[in-house]
Parts: structure tokens; sequence; C-alpha cells
């Protein structure tokens, strides 16, 4: 028990730690994005952010959902991605709480922004100052409408095919490390070798 809580903490502060630095990053690199952005520029910016999270967040379900026997087999031909799609799911924990969390909050926080710049933009193009009120609130609606039915969609998905989906990420994550050595999710084989007992080894002869 001690051991799942130290491990559980600090993972814990290192994916907050990841959490504030990849926060910052996408933020910063937005505003510079979506600065001088048409109202049509910055509505694909906010699809695209919606995007990603649906796509993230069927990651983070796959990983849950996903059995892990399938794979024993294929790791053991040397099939590539089967080692990491057997650590991805033995570690679902922290790969959905990546997806599902970190990158969802993100991408719910720079969807909003992104939101910002488009109502601006509608107003300002077609003088909707009186109608500001409504245009907000038609863009919060489209926003939410497109995320949680983006999301429920995916969800289906992900757990009906989720060893596929989990299967493809390993592959991506072999890819990664043979290319680029970014180690991500793998199994190591650490089994060792055991004298067996009652053998008498004969001693060599010179």
């Amino acid at each position: 028990m001690r051991t799942v809580l130290k491990q559980s903490l600090r993972w814990a502060a290192t994916i907050s730690l990841v959490s504030a630095l990849m926060a910052m990053a996408l933020s910063a690199s937005s505003n510079t994005l979506l600065r001088g952005v048409s109202w049509s520029g910055g509505l694909l910016v906010v699809l695209l952010i919606i995007a990603i999270g649906v796509v993230f967040d069927m990651l983070g379900i796959a990983a849950t959902a996903a059995r892990e026997a399938p794979f024993h087999s294929m790791a053991a031909k040397k099939v590539p991605g089967a080692r990491h799609a057997i650590g991805i799911i033995r570690r679902a924990d922290q790969f959905s709480n990546f997806c599902n969390d970190v990158v969802g909050d993100i991408s719910g926080i720079l969807s909003g922004a992104a939101a910002f710049t488009v109502i601006t933009g509608l107003i300002v193009t077609f003088h909707l100052d009186e109608s500001r009120w409504w245009v907000e609130m038609l863009m919060v609606a489209t926003i939410s409408a497109l995320t949680v039915g983006g999301k429920a969609l995916g969800k289906t998905v992900s757990i009906r095919y989720a060893n596929d989906i989990i299967f493809r990420v390993g592959q991506l994550f072999y890819f990664l490390e043979t290319r680029f050595h970014i180690r991500l999710f793998d199994v190591k084989n650490n089994k060792k070798r055991k004298r067996k007992r009652g053998v008498i080894h004969a001693p060599r002869s010179n």
C-alpha cells in the first residue's frame, strides 16, 4: 500500500508539473497564432482543438478498456508495437490520466480562448455589438455540443475497438523508440535465468 501511494504521489507531482508547462506553452503559442487571425481562421482553430480533445479522450478510454492477453502472443512473435501496447495497458491509469485529464483540460481552456477570438471577429465583421450576448451564447453552446457529442461518439468507438486503437498507439511508440530513441510505455523482459535445484554441474576439464 505504501509503495503504491508513493508511486501515485510521484506520478501526480510529475503530471502536475507537465500540465503546467504544457498549458503555458500551448497558451502562449495559441495566442500568437490567433493574433490577427480572422473569425473564420479562429473557427478552424477551435474545431481543431476540439478534435484533438476528442481523439485523446478516445485514447484514454481505449487504454482502460483494452485487454492485455491478445498482445502476449504478438509480443512473443516480436510484432512491432506489441510490447508497448502491453505497457500502455499495464499503466492505463497514467496513460488515461494524461489523455483524458491533462490534454482534455488544456483543450477546454484553449478552445475557450480561441472562441473569444472568433466572437470578437464576428462582432467586428458583421457589426453585432447589440447582439454580443447572443453570439457568445451560441458559440459556447456550439463548442459544448461538439465537444460532448464528439466524446460520446468517441467513447463508443474506443470501447468497441480498444485493442486495435492501443495497438496502433503501440506501433507509434515503437516507431519513436527505433527512430528517435524516445522510449514510452515499453515493457522489458526482466526474466532471469535460475539454476535448477538438484542439478550438479560437472567441473570443467582442463
